[in-house]
Parts: C-alpha cells; sequence; structure tokens
C-alpha cells in the first residue's frame, strides 16, 4: 500500500507503517514504537468488552422480565382480593343469580391467567408459620400448638416459587397451660 492509498479513518495502520518506513531503510527507535498508543490492542479489548456486555445483558434479559411481570401481577393482587370478598358475599346472599354465575366466571379467567403465568396462591391454614411466607397480624389461645396459622386474613401467592406476596396470617399461641410450663 503506498503512502497515497487511503485509510480508516482515525485508525493508523501501525504495521503498514513500519513496513514503509523498513523499505526507505529508516529504523523506527525503540522508545517511539513505545510511545505510540497500541490502537490494536485497544480494538481487541473493546470488541472483548462488548462481547461480555451483550453476554450479560442476554443473561438479565429473562429476569428484568420476570420481575416487570412480578410487578404489574402485584398490582392486580388487591382487585382480585376485592373481587373476592364481593363473590363470597353474593354466594351468601344470592347464590343462584346470574351475577353470581358472572362472579364465578370472572374467578375461571383469573385463575387461568394464573396458572399461565406461573401464580400459585399460598396454602397457608393449618400450616407452621413461616416468616418468608406469612406475615402475622395476630395470635391467639387455641389448642392447636403454638405457631401455627389458624386463620388466613389476605391470601398470599408466588411466582415461580418465590413469594410475590406473604399471607397475612393469624397464629397460636398455644394455651396459658402450655406458655405457662415453659415459661418455668
Amino acid at each position: 500500500m503506498s503512502r497515497f492509498e487511503p485509510r480508516a479513518k482515525g485508525v493508523p495502520e501501525r504495521e503498514e507503517a513500519v513496513a514503509e518506513d523498513a523499505e526507505q531503510g529508516k529504523t523506527a527507535p525503540a522508545e517511539k514504537a513505545s510511545a505510540e498508543p497500541d490502537y490494536f490492542a485497544q480494538l481487541l479489548s473493546l470488541k472483548a468488552e462488548f462481547e461480555n456486555y451483550r453476554k450479560r445483558v442476554d443473561r438479565e434479559k429473562p429476569e428484568l422480565r420476570r420481575a416487570g411481570k412480578a410487578e404489574v401481577l402485584l398490582k392486580f393482587l388487591p382487585i382480585y382480593d376485592l373481587l373476592q370478598m364481593a363473590h363470597g358475599q353474593i354466594q351468601a346472599a344470592h347464590a343462584d343469580s346470574d351475577l353470581a354465575r358472572g362472579m364465578e366466571g370472572i374467578f375461571k379467567e383469573f385463575e387461568k391467567i394464573f396458572k399461565e403465568e406461573g401464580i400459585v396462591v399460598m396454602d397457608a391454614l393449618g400450616r407452621p408459620y413461616d416468616p418468608l411466607r406469612h406475615e402475622v397480624m395476630g395470635a391467639v389461645e387455641s389448642e392447636s400448638p403454638e405457631g401455627t396459622v389458624l386463620d388466613v386474613l389476605q391470601a398470599g401467592f408466588t411466582l415461580h416459587d418465590k413469594v410475590l406476596r406473604p399471607a397475612r396470617v393469624r397464629i397460636s399461641q398455644g394455651t396459658k397451660e402450655t406458655r405457662t410450663k415453659e415459661d418455668v
């Protein structure tokens, strides 16, 4: 390549410059060569950084989608709770009405969407208290062992085995007799 042929704009080709200088009988001093930036090494480094970035983004995309989906679904849960309370009252007062059948259809659609998206309603009643899955709203004396969930005040949900919303529960304190025996 002669000196008059166009090169890539802004990127000198070091090997060609050294070859031209060697043809003309010039030798580049070692000091001058080490002071010049090594554009090829920088290019390789940038290429590797970009590849790593692309791979990381590809790995993070599904997790970001799941997080976004969880955020949106979490916003619909209060609506689901209100509809569920209304459904219970309608079933108690007007079980055979068109309104009750319409509510059944709404809940079938909710169940279908929950299944498609991987949402599962937690089954907390009668199970031991789990601080990662339950939020205690109160404790009462009962014959059940201490820490057993007696009442579910608000249903909890999981999304792909991760807690989306903890269940709000009332748990057993045990009986007075069992508590006094433990205190002694």
